[in-house]
Parts: structure tokens; sequence; C-alpha cells
């Protein structure tokens, strides 16, 4: 369901068709483009995605596909139906040109690579049914412009022969006479016979028209000439007039002919064309996608909106002419918060915001794609209900608050968990108190409903309410307190305030007259926003300290997978080596015995001769010295490189058979300090098992198997921790001395982001035991001094606040000192 009637006017999508039916080539593309509907069922919603995006492609890509030729032949074959009714020969072009178009489609997709790269497109294609014999019908009957061609049929290239003979005819017996008449002096030098109706006249002049013999259909404007056409040529152009006649009937006879060999086909050749026109209707909406530089998001089937840097449309496309910017929109409803209540100052961009939401929902679900970044998601909505602007009537005795709650009680009878609403002003248009108290009872029906929608106001129950209610969050249009003007930025998680104070000073409002209005709204009231931006301020300042502990955290992680994937790699080096070394050790004893068993068999040959014997015995001997103390042999190498392979496993903590050998590990045990191999930070397990343990490290906790952790004693724990905490934080501290500056500069910050950075600086400042900072924040208009001022007061850390030396900066920095 869609409330009201107008949604699309409201929501600003008319501008939106509009711009895609500007971009079809025929009425094919515009009538899909007029057809275009809301669409519930996200098989559609994707193909039309899916087909849009894919011509997309095309487009950049600069295939080669048709781009002319669109035309709609469906009222011809409408017409046509019935028997003896027949087209025009320009139809009949138009339906060449066309057929030709569409065959230049089907052999576009017919590839597999094409297949490949634009799927949907390719099965949209493969649905048209085109018969050769048509094109060729019509390409017979006419050539490259509307008149039928001559070989058209027999009969009528024997009537267009007739006809041209007989015009010769007539050319000679006027050219005769016409020359004769000028011999005569009947007709002027320099006049030129001449066509009438159709037929080939003398121009004489009028004293001499009774000279030449013939019927004169004409005169001059001056009376001084006679178009006269010969007597001899009247009856051979009353022949060609017969032969004419004769020739209209035998078009008029092929044309029937023609349109009695199509009609069957007649059905094939509409749902054709319809074809056409989705490739026509696609084409404008890639186009479109271009312009708006959209992309290709995730579309669920349920409720969900999830959108990064997301633009509206029309906003987009107005600023592109004129060379300006769109304020991105970053907004996520989610089953956990589903209604997110925007507030802030006026003209703060709380309403474009939520036309936004609209009109870009809306989009999507008729199909064309949105300016959003691509890991942008949006659900299926079933209806929407939307009460944006004033619906006053004097016809029906509607008042703005009147039509505002004939639009709420529609909405609270329809609406469901499918249903996106979305409200401007809400609550506005009466007197506030029961004015809020209606909204806010409003809200809660809604919320009970499960509802997901935005909804903008100003009223500060409505803030208190959604801060404490489930299903509702409060959202804040941020405003730049130092410029005292609206950034158009949306941050979701906190409420805005309208800031009238700030405006009122801004646009000049006596000094008088904003004092007394903030005594009778009293001083809770009129600090509203400023307390509300200290609090967002120390929100954002612990947010950004949780987020760097993760980091750090991540870090952490990080190193430690390292170390252990360099142990695995190390083991798994030892490996490599054991398997050389002994390959190394067997080559050489095979060698070694090899060698005895030659000297073996040279005693035998040599018969135990005495001297030979002795120089045998003496290799033998001097080989077995090489092997026992001598020169290093490879034997030597193999225990050396054993020996290395020990070593780096010792100073990795790696564990060989060796080691193992020489000690057994103690059973590690619920409660035992211990080390991850290969790394220094001491944790404590608190579980294990056979297989896996859990460790602490500090606030830390990961898994890790018990053979990767290394066994320390309660003395040796200690003693440790003690070091490496010692040293990390002497470590630490002296890089922050280094690094520090007892100043900071924050001219042109905002004052929320500037008293941030402040908070940190402090923070800093009391680590490193600094004593005088100073804050350079300029002058301007004094708001940020102020701010940075009021702020300091509220640290206890802070002794003084002064102004610099006049000649070093005056009041443009601020001198702080510590205690």
């Amino acid at each position: 369901m869609l409330y009201p009637d107008d949604i699309e006017f409201k929501l600003g999508f008319s501008a939106i068709r509009n711009q895609i039916a500007d971009r079809c080539l025929s009425p094919l593309g515009a009538e899909l483009t007029d057809n275009m509907v809301f669409m519930t069922d996200i098989n559609a919603i994707e193909l039309e995605h899916n087909r849009t995006f894919e011509f997309v492609k095309i487009i950049q890509n600069g295939l080669d596909f048709p781009s002319d030729n669109f035309f709609d032949l469906r009222p011809v074959f409408s017409r046509i139906r019935p028997q003896g009714t027949y087209p025009i020969p320009e139809e009949v072009l138009t339906m060449k040109l066309s057929l030709r178009t569409l065959k230049t489609i089907a052999l576009f997709f017919k590839s597999d690579e094409k297949k490949q790269q634009f799927p949907h497109l390719s099965e949209t294609a493969s649905k048209l049914k085109l018969y050769p014999f048509v094109f060729d019908l019509t390409d017979k009957i006419v050539g490259k412009t509307a008149t039928i061609r001559d070989n058209a049929s027999p009969e009528l290239a024997r009537i267009r022969r007739a006809i041209s003979d007989k015009q010769q005819q007539v050319s000679k017996v006027v050219a005769q006479l016409f020359r004769q008449a000028q011999s005569g002096g009947w007709a002027d030098p320099d006049s030129q016979p001449v066509i009438r109706d159709g037929r080939l006249m003398i121009p004489i002049l009028a004293p001499f028209k009774r000279q030449i013999r013939g019927i004169i259909h004409d005169e001059s404007t001056t009376g001084k000439t006679v178009f006269i056409e010969p007597g001899q040529a009247v009856e051979i152009n009353n022949a060609i007039r017969e032969d004419i006649a004769e020739e209209k009937r035998e078009i008029r006879r092929i044309l029937i002919a023609f349109a009695d060999e199509i009609r069957p086909y007649l059905a094939d050749l509409s749902e054709a064309y319809a074809i056409l026109g989705i490739f026509d209707f696609t084409r404008a909406k890639s186009l479109l996608s271009i312009s708006l530089n959209a992309n290709k998001i995730t579309i669920i089937d349920e409720p969900i909106i999830e959108l990064e840097d997301a633009v509206n449309p029309i906003l987009y496309l107005n600023f592109k002419s004129e060379q300006k910017t769109v304020v991105p929109l970053n907004i996520t409803l989610i089953p956990e918060e589903r209604i997110l209540l925007i507030s802030g100052p006026n003209a703060g961009g709380k309403s474009v915001a939520l036309k936004s939401v609209g009109i870009l929902q809306y989009m999507m679900q008729c199909g064309i794609p949105i300016s959003a970044r691509d890991s942008s998601r949006l659900g299926i909505f079933k209806s929407i209900f939307i009460n944006i602007g004033d619906d006053q009537s004097i016809d029906n005795d509607l008042s703005t608050y009147s039509s505002h709650l004939l639009h709420m009680k529609q909405t609270l009878r329809h609406c469901d968990n499918r249903s996106l609403v979305l409200i401007d002003e809400f609550g506005s248009g009466t007197e506030p108190v029961i004015g809020g108290a209606i909204a806010e009872a409003i809200l809660d029906k809604l919320n009970e409903s499960h509802v997901f929608g935005v909804i903008t106001t100003h009223y500060s129950n409505l803030k208190h309410y959604a801060s404490q209610t489930p299903g509702i969050a409060n959202g804040a249009m941020m405003f730049d307190t130092a410029k005292i003007e609206p950034t158009f930025k949306l941050e979701q998680g906190k409420p805005g305030g309208s800031f009238a104070i700030e405006i009122a000073h801004k646009i000049g409002l006596p000094t008088d007259v904003i004092n007394d209005a903030k005594n009778r709204a009293g001083e809770d009231t009129a600090n509203f926003d400023k307390h509300l931006r200290e609090i967002l301020r120390d929100k954002k300042y612990y947010e950004d300290k949780r987020d760097q502990i993760r980091r750090q955290e991540k870090r952490l992680e990080e190193v430690i997978q390292k170390q252990l994937q360099f142990l695995d790699e190390a083991q798994k080096t030892k490996s490599e080596i054991k398997k050389q070394s002994r390959d190394e050790a067997e080559k050489f004893l095979a060698e070694v015995n090899k060698r005895v068993e030659s000297a073996i068999r040279e005693i035998r040959e040599s018969q135990a001769d005495k001297e030979k014997t002795s120089a045998i015995r003496k290799d033998l001997e001097s080989l077995r010295q090489d092997i026992k103390n001598g020169k290093k042999s490879k034997s030597d190498t193999i225990d050396l490189q054993i020996e290395n392979v020990h070593r780096v496993a010792r100073k990795h903590n790696i564990a060989t058979k060796k080691d193992q050998e020489e000690s057994k590990p103690k059973v590690l045990e619920k409660g035992d300090y211990v080390k991850i191999v290969g790394q220094t930070t001491i944790g404590q397990i608190i579980e294990i098992s056979a297989k896996i343990a859990a460790v602490a490290f500090g606030d830390f906790i990961t898994t890790v198997s018990p053979k990767k952790l290394e066994y320390l004693s309660n003395n040796q724990a200690r003693k440790e921790l003690r070091g490496s905490q010692k040293s990390q934080f002497n470590s630490e501290m002296s890089k922050k001395r280094i690094s520090f500056r007892p100043h900071i500069d924050v001219r042109g910050k905002f004052a929320d982001e500037a008293i941030m950075l402040i908070g940190e600086f402090i923070d800093s400042a009391i680590m490193v035991d600094a004593k005088e900072l100073k804050i350079l924040h300029g002058r301007g208009s004094g708001i940020l001094r102020q701010v940075i001022r009021e702020y300091l007061k509220t640290v206890h850390q802070v002794q003084s606040v002064a102004d610099e030396h006049i000649e070093q900066g005056g009041d443009g920095i601020s001198v702080v000192k510590l205690h």
C-alpha cells in the first residue's frame, strides 16, 4: 500500500520518471516509464537492477549496441489485423529499419562471451522471435526511402515503364512546340516549359495564345503569360493519368498481399517490439544511473535500511548543473532500532534527510539504481506511508493539524512490520504540550506495530521518549557552533538541539531580547543545547578511546599470529634440514664402505704384497683419522648442521626430541603462568584440555594449543612481569615526553571537535607532567574562545587560564597552567 495517492509528487519521484522518459529513444521506452510501479517482489526488483547495471557496462565499455530505429509498430499491427487492411509505405519502411535493429540486438547477445557478461539481458534477447522472411518482404517492397520498389511486382514494373515512355513522348512534343513558339516570337526567350497539376505546359505570351492549339490551364498573375497544354500532349497526359491510377491500385494490392503474409505472425512481432521497448527503457535507466554515479547495492527480502554515503538524486542533479556538492547521508534502520527520530535546527536538513530515505527506497523498489556506496543494503517494504507538507484544504474544512491527524489515522490503521513510515515535523501545528503528548502516543503505537520509519521533530518530550524506548533511536542534524550554521550531516544515536539562541545571535536579534528569552525559558532550558554538546563530546571521546583499545588488541593478535606462523615455518625448516643431513650422511657412509671394499679387493689382488699392503693400510688409517680427529669431513658437517638445528629450535622455544629426552615438560594446569612459545607476554591459564587452552593476557583472552605454551613458575612470572611492565612503561613515557608539544592549534575546527582535541591534549600533558600549555584558537567572532574557556573551567587539573602576551598573539591564544 502506498499512502497518500500523490506520494510520488511528495517524494519528488515524478522528476525521476521524467528524467528516464527524456532519455528514451521511442514511445516504447516512454510507455514502460509511465507504467513503472513500486514492486514488492524481490525477484522482479533484482531483475530490473541486474538488467540496468549490465547495460551500464555496455555503455561504459563503448560496445557497439544499436541506438537508432527504435520504432513502435504495435499500433500498425493492431490496425492491419482485419482482412483487407494494409500498412502505408512509410510504415513498411519503419518496420524494415526496426526489424534490422531487433536482428542486430539478437546477434549482439548470441556469443557465449556476451551471454556470460550480460546474462540477464541475454535472457531477455533470447525471447525475441524474429522471422527473416518478414524482413525480406519489407526489403523487397521498399528501399532506403518510403517509395515502393519498381520490382515489387512485375505488373508494377510494367506500369512504371509505360508511364516513363509516355512522359518522354510528352517531353519531346512540348520541346518541339516550345522551340517553334520561341522562333515565332510567341514565347519569352528566357522562359521554360513548366509543370502544372502534373501536366507539362508551354508559357505563351497572351497576344499569341491562339497560335498554339491546345488547352489553356492557367495564366500569370500579370496576365501577360498563359500556360497551354498542347493538343498533341493532351491525349498522352490522359493516358499517363490512367497509368498512375493503375499504379496506385497495384501498390495497394502489393501492400494488402504483404499484410496477408505477415498477419499470422503479428502476435510474435508485437512481443518482439515489446522487448525492444524493454531495451529502450533499460538503456534510459542506465544513462540516468551513470549521471547519478549510482552503484549496485545489496537488496534483501526483509525490511532494513543501511545507507552509506547516499545522495538525494534530485538535489544531486540540480547541484551538478550549479557545480555544488551534496552532503551524503548515512542512516541505518534495523530491527533493534527501527524508528529514527531526527531533531536539529531549522533549515538544518531534517526534511531533506527524510525525503532522501523515501525517494531512494522508492527508486530501488521501482528497479532504479540509487546513488549510495555499494556496501549499502536496502530491504523490501510492502507499504510506504508519508506525512509531508501542508495538506490544509478550505473545500474540506481541514486545517494543517487536522490533515496531519487524518494521515496518521490511515497510517495507524494499515501499517505493520513491513511498512516504512515517514513523518515530517511530527506533532507540529497545534498547542505544543497537547501536540507533543498526542505525538508521543502515536509514536508509541507505531513502535508497537514494529514499523520502520524516519520522523522529524522539535519536541523535547519525543527526544526523551526515544532515548528510553527500545526500537526507537535519536538522530541529530549537526550544527557548527563556531560558524553558527548547519553542516547538513546526520549523526545517529543522539538528539539534536534547536540552537535557537545561537541562530538569534547570528541574525542580529538584540541582546536584551535574547537574554530576556533565556530568563523566560529558564536556565535549564536555555542551557539544554550546551549540556547536550558536553555530553556528546564526552561520549565521542570515550568512544574514540574504546576504538583505540580495540585496534591495539587487534594489532596484538596479529603479532601473535605472525609469531606462531614463524614457529611453524621454523619447525618445517628443521625437518627439511634433518632430512637433508640424513641423506648426506647415508651418501658419505656409502662412499666410506666403497673405499674399504676397494682396499680389501686391492689387498687380495696383490696377494698380500707387504709394500702394497702397508700403503693401503696407511690410506685407511688416514681416512680413519680424518673421520675421527683429522680434517673436517662430511660427518662433521652433518653434526654441525644438526647442532645448528637444535640451537635454532632452542632459540625459538621449539622442543626437539633431544630436549624432550633431556627433560620432560611439566603437565600444565589451570592457574599456571605461561608464555606462548616465542613470545614474551605472560598470561595465566583459565581453562585447559588435552587439545586447547584458554589463556588470559590481561583483559585479552585467547585460545591456543597447550603444545605452544611454555610453563613459568610463580616467582619467575612475577619477576618477568615487573621487569616488562616497568620497561614498557618507561619506554612509552620516554616516547611521549619526546613527542609531546605544549601547544595545539584548533583554528578552523568545529567547537565539538576542538573540545575533543583539547581534552586529549590535556590528558597527554598530565601524563608527561607538563605545567604550561598554549591553545591557539584565533580571534574570529570569539565564540570558539568562549566555548574553550568554559570547558577548561570544568577540568580540575587546570590551575588558571589567561590570554597570551599581546605581542605573541593576545586573546587569540589561551595560556593554560596545570597543577
